[in-house]
């Protein structure tokens, strides 16, 4: 197949990239940063310069490729609810371009958008909350929306996603104990995350795409839940910073930004996803990579 691939020199696109083409497929990787376009290219794919504000470049290269596999997305979290927005609009660009053929389009959305019950683990049928609850979500009401109107469109849902160098949101939540100069949890830190390695997540990528499966939900999740606590003791371990628990009311100041996700409890399984397609997370968990961490820590962008 000839996929194009969003988000292509980012931290999981180029884990995507490199299982996609070493399994004979072609890429397109769409490219904002002319620094990061050679590297792309030396991966074997065809590098094509844009942004996801170039809505009609971006359908012009889904309409030349076999499948779509979206997954840029801007983390400027101060302008969040617009990012979140701005993806609906891509995401239906991308759609239109594939209107009227089979041609899959794999959309990205998060496991904490899943309507679970109090405490359950979040599971593939479970519905995604409205966009009003979490602006998040707006990708995958799109994603329904294009799929009503015939479109071949399926989504992973992403946890945390590690390797040794970033971390997802914990990147920046380390960047937060670093300013702070202590790793803290909420309460006791009971609360859960789930997690997946970029590599593992991206060979899930590669699977539901040439499955193309219609309306179909995935998780990419490998560990269900690592206590948060666990998260910041392994921190603490690799950062030599003391480790201890904050109130709710004192989290706005040592977490800033992040204060309204430390504490949630968000565990997801993958068992129908795993069922479906023969997808068995392979590589090692986020503990051993916190453990393991590449210094200095990733700063959040600014």
């Amino acid at each position: 197949m000839r996929i194009f691939v969003t988000g292509a020199t980012g931290n999981i696109g180029s884990y995507v990239v490199a299982d996609l083409i070493a399994a004979g497929h072609e890429v397109v990787g769409l490219c904002r940063s002319e620094k990061k376009a050679p590297r792309l290219a030396a991966a074997g794919a065809e590098v094509l310069p844009g942004s996801l504000e170039d809505l009609n470049g971006l359908r012009a290269a889904a309409v030349r490729c076999d499948g779509v596999i979206h997954l840029a997305f801007n983390h400027d979290f101060s302008r969040y609810l617009q990012n979140c927005e701005d993806d609906r609009r891509v995401i239906a660009t991308l759609g239109s371009a594939l209107a009227g053929s089979s041609r899959p389009l794999i959309v990205t959305s998060g496991t904490a958008v899943a309507s679970a019950s109090a405490g359950q683990p979040a599971q593939e049928d479970d519905a995604a909350v409205s966009s009003f609850i979490s602006p998040r979500a707006a990708s995958e009401e799109a994603a329904a929306l294009i799929a009503a109107e015939g479109i071949n469109v399926s989504v992973v849902r992403l946890p945390q996603v590690h390797d040794r160098v970033t971390q997802g949101f914990i990147t920046p939540l380390i960047a937060a104990c670093c300013n702070a100069g202590a790793c803290a949890y909420v309460g006791t830190g009971s609360n859960r995350w789930p997690a997946v390695h970029m590599r593992d997540a991206a060979r899930l990528y590669r699977l539901a795409i040439e499955r193309a499966e219609p309306s179909a939900i995935y998780h990419a999740v490998a560990e269900e839940g690592i206590r948060m606590r666990d998260i910041l003791s392994a921190i603490q371990l690799r950062l030599k910073l003391p480790v201890r628990s904050v109130t709710a009311e004192v989290a706005q100041s040592h977490f800033g930004w992040l204060a309204p996700f430390v504490a949630l409890d968000m565990p997801a399984t993958s068992l129908i996803t795993q069922t479906k397609l023969g997808w068995h997370p392979q590589e090692q968990g986020l503990l051993s990579d916190l453990e393991n961490l590449e210094l200095p820590a990733p700063l959040p962008p600014s």
